[in-house]
C-alpha cells in the first residue's frame, strides 16, 4: 500500500504549508467536526466521492478512515458495487482494488 496520509501531508508541506495548514484546520478542524453528519456517514460520502471522481490517491486513507470511523468492510464494498452503476464500472474496480489493497494491510496488521 502507498504512503499514509500522514506521510504524504509531511511530504509535501515544506513546499505547499498553506496547503496543509488549510487541510488540518478547515478540512478535518471544522468540516469533519460539524455535528449535522457523523464521522462514519461523512467516510462513507468521501469515499462514494473519490470513487466516482477515480481520486485514488486519497481513497485508501479514507477507506481506513472510514473503517476507523465504524463502516464494516461490508458496507465499503457495498458502496463502491453500487456505484459501479452510477459512476462506470472502471471507477468501481479500481476502488474495489483500492479497498482490498486496504483490507489486506489490515489483515496483515
Amino acid at each position: 500500500m502507498a504512503a499514509s496520509n500522514i506521510e504524504r501531508r509531511n511530504r509535501i508541506k515544506p513546499n505547499f504549508p498553506k496547503l496543509i495548514e488549510m487541510t488540518e484546520q478547515y478540512v478535518y478542524g471544522d468540516v469533519w467536526e460539524r455535528p449535522q453528519l457523523s464521522k462514519r456517514d461523512r467516510s462513507l460520502i468521501t469515499i462514494a466521492a473519490l470513487t466516482a471522481l477515480g481520486w485514488t490517491d486519497q481513497l485508501d486513507g479514507h477507506i481506513s478512515r472510514g473503517l476507523a470511523n465504524g463502516l464494516t468492510r461490508e458496507e465499503v464494498t457495498e458502496a463502491i458495487t453500487h456505484l459501479a452503476m452510477y459512476s462506470g464500472w472502471p471507477s468501481a474496480m479500481t476502488a474495489a482494488h483500492v479497498a482490498t489493497d486496504v483490507f489486506d494491510a489490515q489483515d496483515k496488521g
